[in-house]
């Protein structure tokens, strides 16, 4: 679970993590093209996320695909986060929301 965590805790990550659920089976190539660092940069976060089992790859010929595997997601959810009430968790997420949007509107004054 460490290195799921350590994985998630990037927005980097999060970011090709986002990439693969909105279209799964991308090369290295159409990865680096929605986010804005080096091709090597992309490769070191996907190795962390391999790592984590959050993304898995496949060979088709010359090609690596990654795939997103939202299992490692699952088992943190049922460990952990199944424990409370949706209702209560909707609360919370709606109060953040607000809470960062007061936030950022207090910063623009």
């Amino acid at each position: 679970m460490d290195a799921v965590f350590k994985a998630l805790s990037d927005s980097s990550r999060r970011k090709l993590l986002d990439q693969l659920y909105t279209h799964n089976g991308q090369t290295l190539g159409e990865l680096c093209e929605h986010l804005v660092m080096t091709r090597q940069a992309v490769s070191k976060h996907l190795a962390v996320l391999e790592a984590a089992n959050l993304v898995v790859t496949l060979w088709q010929g010359r090609e690596k695909l990654h795939y997103l595997n939202p299992a490692p997601i699952q088992e943190i959810y049922d460990r952990w986060l199944s424990k409370y009430d949706r209702s209560q968790l909707d609360a919370l997420s709606q109060l953040k929301r607000t809470l960062e949007e007061t936030s950022q509107e207090t910063d623009h004054e």
